[in-house]
């Protein structure tokens, strides 16, 4: 029964990644194409994109960190 137990945990684990990853991978993504987008018709706007753009990097990857901090609680905690 533990063992199961365990292999169904660590399955969990492997998709929190994955869906985190994912989702991460494709919020930067469009962050960045947007942002390149942005910038190649208004160049002069750069510097007021550039914080906009850091900002929304940063909320994507908040993603991807919070996908592992569920996943590093489900191998320690549960």
């Amino acid at each position: 029964m533990e063992e199961s137990q365990s292999a169904l945990k660590f399955i969990g684990l492997g998709l929190t990644m994955v869906g985190g990853g994912i989702g991460a991978g494709y919020g930067i993504g469009t962050v960045f194409n947007s942002w390149m987008s942005a910038i190649a018709r208004n160049p002069s706007a750069d510097s007021k994109l550039s914080k906009v753009g850091f900002i929304g990097f940063a909320a994507t990857e908040l993603v991807l960190l919070m996908s592992f901090v569920v996943a590093m609680l489900l191998i320690f905690v549960v």
